[in-house]
């Protein structure tokens, strides 16, 4: 089966996978809503707060404490259903190449990080919380987009490299390296070179990024990116990356993520000020109210996904139109698309209300038909 034609056994799998992935997803979903609404209803939250209270009563520990607990036992009941999604299910479709020592020293850096950080973020809160209870919601969206800012610039510096590797391309692809830069220099962006990253410890699948802001950035491409496609298709995977650049996607989606975060912590604010009734909170910085504040944010987030869908799958396609502009090769990119979709065990045409609902992208059958448009009508 040629490259550039997607493999039907392959789509015949990724359908497969694709509907597993969905269901697991269904799974956890419902999972974390019963975790969180049994803390509510049988009021551990309450008795949490009150064994906590008799070890300490200082506002900063009892905050890192009470999340521990709550945030430490949900991690391990959802730790089978994250094994079987993270390892077990890639291993069956050949999608991983992981050994199981790997995938939990993963799993420990990654809930290292998550401690930290969302630690941090939780301790920002409860202190704003304390401060400024009826206006709490306003400054901390604040705060929060700093952090995320802060985030965006640091990840490939200090997370990514925890997980992967990264090594500048060595002179064997001096000549991609070089196409590639020249082509972020016509984008009108800088980068701090093009580094490969060891995805094939890890999976079967490629990928490619334009990561980092200001001195940060930089364009990383997976090994097996580099191994498995032609020059010209890499080129076109990173022009639709530089497209986002070009048309301000990373600030501007930090800002309306911002926003909508900002309306999910006022919605929160209201579900607190209704706790203190019901469940018999001291007030809205009470830490045992730390359950609701998270049902109230997941609810809102579920319900507002296939929005920030919608949005992001129309800014998709504009950098795939900017990729077919600025390279001249539809040809190209669409091999490296049916590429994808075939090594990635991609579903390329997904059912429409799949799309709708979970897809940030395209789906990659209709990115591939621009493609051939692009193809059929030339370089515009």
């Amino acid at each position: 089966m040629s490259e550039n034609v997607l493999d039907p056994q392959r789509q015949e799998q990724a359908k497969i996978y694709a509907r597993i992935q969905r269901r697991l997803m269904v799974v956890d979903i419902a999972l974390g809503g019963v975790y969180t609404l049994a803390w509510l209803l049988l009021g551990w939250s309450n008795t949490l707060k009150a064994a906590l209270l008799a070890i300490t009563s200082n506002a900063w520990l009892l905050v890192m404490l009470f999340g521990a607990v709550f945030g430490g036992i949900y991690y391990v009941l959802d730790l089978p259903l994250a094994y079987y999604g993270g390892f077990v299910l890639p291993h069956r479709f050949g999608l991983s190449t992981q050994k199981a020592a790997g995938w939990i020293g993963d799993q420990v850096k990654g809930l290292l990080i998550a401690a930290v950080l969302g630690g941090l973020v939780l301790e920002i809160i409860y202190a704003v919380l304390r401060a400024a209870p009826d206006t709490w919601w306003l400054w901390a969206a604040g705060i929060l987009l700093i952090f995320n800012v802060v985030l965006a610039n640091l990840a490939p510096i200090v997370i990514m490299p925890l997980f992967f590797k990264f090594a500048p391309l060595d002179q064997d692809h001096a000549e991609l390296a070089e196409r590639l830069v020249g082509l972020a220099e016509r984008a009108g962006t800088q980068v701090q070179g093009v580094f490969k990253f060891d995805m094939s410890r890890r999976t079967t699948a490629a990928n490619a990024a334009l990561t980092g802001l200001g001195n940060t950035r930089r364009i990383i491409l997976g090994d097996t990116l580099i191994n498995e496609f032609a020059s010209d298709e890499i080129e076109t995977v990173l022009a639709h990356e530089l497209g986002h650049h070009v048309h301000k996607d990373i600030p501007v989606g930090i800002a309306i993520e911002s926003l909508i975060t900002l309306v999910g912590l006022y919605l929160a604010s209201l579900g607190l000020r209704w706790g203190i009734g019901v469940f018999g909170f001291d007030g809205v910085a009470d830490i045992a109210a730390l359950p609701l504040l998270g049902l109230v944010m997941g609810i809102y987030g579920f319900v507002t996904m296939p929005l920030g869908n919608a949005y992001s799958r129309w800014r998709e396609r504009k950098a795939d139109e900017y990729a077919l502009r600025m390279t001249g090769k539809g040809e190209a990119y669409a091999s490296a698309l049916t590429r994808l979709a075939n090594q990635n065990l991609a579903e390329a045409d997904p059912e429409p209300w799949v799309e709708f609902l979970l897809y940030s992208h395209p789906a990659l059958g209709k990115r591939i038909a621009m493609a051939h448009m692009k193809i059929e009508d030339g370089p515009s």
